[in-house]
């Protein structure tokens, strides 16, 4: 029996995890939107690709939020305001609780048993409102964050080495914003470590701090160029990895806003941690050994987080 992909949003996120998870013949995918024709439209437009990419998931778009999430087995909510210039997060923050909210409780009466992605932002307060307002076990409902901001940090330290992205690798945890914590002792160039990149002169601390900061402002960036939109592409990727490992019990090693109880001094809350992503969802929270500083930063994201989902209380 095939399985089913529901993606609650089907603007240019939605749109593009199921133009990929088409491609990939990874599942049928149900497009799903409160705008009227909208997923109807680009579900139709996308069921027309199959045909001419050679593949069989089908690909369908409805409004009716019950019979999109019937019998889905992975879910990617993406739905809710986008970020405008001038916008940080934190301004989406109640108008954005409340559409969750309402997702989370369909998904509750209608897919209980599903595995949750949850992008829309500020990320690492939406998941826990999907969480706690859905009552799905925190295991099963996770936010896309790091893989994206780990894909920046490695392509513009890749850029800046003039090496193939394959060669560099990045990790990058915290909340998903101005606090993100890139963790150079766990990055490197070509096998070695950003540290001693730096310590050799390959690459100056300052240097390396303007990309740091670059892709701590990766999303802002994007916003400011395109004026009326945000980033989708890369957001899209990195959301459906996380929905393939767990179709797939792929137990992928990948950094995610998964729920915390006491690691990296966190409890109760959804921040960017690795874990590995199986058949199960959050099957293990991976705790690194973090350098004095990384651990400073990190709980000073965690602290940012923390006063996130306070505020949710006071609007």
């Amino acid at each position: 029996m095939r399985k089913k992909i529901a993606l609650v949003g089907a603007g240019n996120i939605g749109g593009t995890i199921a133009l990929l998870a088409g491609l990939k013949d990874l599942a049928d995918i149900t497009l799903i939107d409160v705008a009227e024709g909208l997923p109807e439209g680009k579900g139709l437009d996308l069921s027309q690709v199959a045909p001419i990419m050679g593949f069989n998931a089908r690909i369908y778009g409805t409004n009716d939020m019950a019979e999109g999430l019937q019998g889905a087995d992975a879910i990617v909510v993406t739905a809710g305001l986008a970020r405008k210039p001038g916008m940080s997060r934190d301004d989406l923050l109640k108008t954005n609780a409340e559409i969750i909210k309402s997702i989370a409780h369909q998904i509750r009466d209608h897919a209980s048993e599903a595995f949750v992605v949850v992008v829309t932002n500020p990320l690492d307060a939406m998941v826990w409102v999907m969480q706690q307002e859905s009552g799905l076990p925190p295991h099963k409902v996770v936010g896309m964050a790091g893989i994206l901001d780990s894909a920046r940090f490695r392509s513009f330290l890749a850029a800046e080495f003039n090496v193939s992205v394959l060669d560099v690798r990045a990790l990058v945890l915290g909340g998903h914003g101005d606090t993100m914590v890139p963790l150079l002792s766990h990055s490197s160039v070509g096998g070695i470590n950003l540290e001693e990149l730096v310590h050799t002169g390959s690459i100056s601390a300052e240097r390396l701090e303007e990309i740091i900061e670059r892709t701590r402002q990766g999303g802002v960036e994007i916003v400011n160029h395109l004026k009326t939109g945000s980033a989708f592409f890369a957001p899209a990727a990195a959301a459906l990895e996380m929905v393939e490992a767990y179709l797939k019990d792929q137990k992928r090693i990948l950094p995610c806003a998964a729920y915390l109880s006491g690691e990296y001094g966190a409890e109760g809350i959804y921040v960017g941690v690795p874990v590995i992503l199986g058949g199960e969802g959050v099957e293990e929270i991976i705790e690194l050994a973090l350098t004095e500083e990384e651990q400073e930063s990190l709980t000073t994201s965690i602290k940012a987080v923390q006063t996130l989902i306070e505020r949710l209380d006071t609007l």
